[in-house]
């Protein structure tokens, strides 16, 4: 399976409680990703990240479905259509 690129979107609400976990499994599948930015709503106790991924689908399907287990995290993700 040929890598593509994409990107995920990731919400995280109750910042102080998911953050350590969310950034161990941003960590375990590093190698996918190109770009990360994140911006945090203190406020809110909730955060945005977005990513740039270089990834196959079985990857990016591992990846946000562990990402997805996380209680309070909400995750999306879409890749391009064709190899680049």
């Amino acid at each position: 399976m040929e890598k593509r690129v994409g990107f995920v979107g990731i919400i995280v609400h109750n910042r102080k409680e998911a953050c350590d976990v969310v950034n161990g499994v941003l960590s375990e599948f590093g190698d996918l990703i190109v770009v990360r930015t994140g911006v945090p709503r203190v406020r809110d106790l909730c955060s945005v990240i977005t990513l740039v991924v270089d990834a196959t689908t079985d990857e990016i399907g591992a990846f946000t479905g562990k990402l997805g287990t996380i209680p309070g995290v909400a995750v999306k993700s879409m890749l391009s259509k064709t190899d680049l």
